[in-house]
């Protein structure tokens, strides 16, 4: 049985999690919001590069999109897989995109400067897609490392040996670790490892199921800065109280 997103947020812990020590960050439609459209363009250049690719017109190319995406994790798992694609070619082609939608985020860039902690990008995009998102946010500085979806030999998240291999490259403790993601599928495995959950919830976001189960999220916002400068003042008050024990 599942349980309906409603009401659709959960604020702040009081608590300010003190547990967490360690700050893992989804990028796309996570650290920006899904209006951006990124997502579309990413979906229009996927389109275009499986359809030359295979000789297939668009609309046939995108049918094996979308098969791939659901069997492999990410269309280009299924296109290495089926057909030994480079996923060099494929990301270098997709990751094209018009950054200039995403605007600057001063407000999140110093949520983040105010939460104490390592912080972390985990992407199942390419590193050089992921840096120039950080740049056009202005928020760069606050990440001490970005795993991005070669670091993972290009199996995405939700295989759990890809969430390891982060854990182990980045040097974190899984149950000092607080993984934010827009997707439901990718923060089951970081709950099975012991993460506290926190899903950005967007209903313009293409996965948006308001009868989606959500018991593995410990968390739901959807604001993302707004929950961030919560926690932030949450974790500030707790201080007193935590350098008494």
């Amino acid at each position: 049985m599942t349980s309906p997103i409603t009401p659709p947020v959960t604020p702040a812990p009081a608590c300010g999690l003190p547990q967490v020590e360690h700050w893992v960050f989804d990028l796309d439609n996570t650290l920006y919001p899904a209006s951006t459209h990124i997502f579309e363009q990413m979906n229009q250049r996927m389109k275009r590069f499986i359809a030359d690719f295979l000789g297939l017109p668009e609309d046939e190319a995108f049918v094996v999109q979308k098969r791939y995406f659901h069997q492999y994790g990410t269309s280009m798992r299924g296109l290495m897989i089926e057909h030994g694609m480079s996923p060099h070619t494929f990301m270098e082609y997709v990751h094209d995109l018009d950054h200039s939608v995403i605007d600057p985020a001063p407000r999140l860039d110093a949520a983040l400067a105010g939460l104490e902690g390592r912080k972390v990008v985990f992407t199942n995009g390419s590193l050089s897609h992921a840096e120039q998102v950080l740049d056009r946010l202005g928020i760069a500085g606050q990440f001490e490392a970005i795993f991005d979806i070669e670091a993972g030999r290009f199996l995405p998240k939700p295989y759990p040996e890809t969430y390891r291999a982060m854990l182990e490259r980045c040097r974190l403790d899984s149950r000092a670790a607080c993984m934010i993601e827009d997707s439901l599928k990718n923060l089951v495995p970081a709950r099975d490892m012991g993460m506290t959950t926190v899903l950005v919830l967007d209903p313009s976001h293409w996965s948006y199921d308001p009868a989606a189960d959500v018991t593995h999220c410990h968390h739901i916002t959807d604001d993302l800065t707004v929950w961030l400068e919560r926690l932030v003042a949450a974790r500030r008050n707790a201080l007193p109280a935590r350098a008494a024990v």
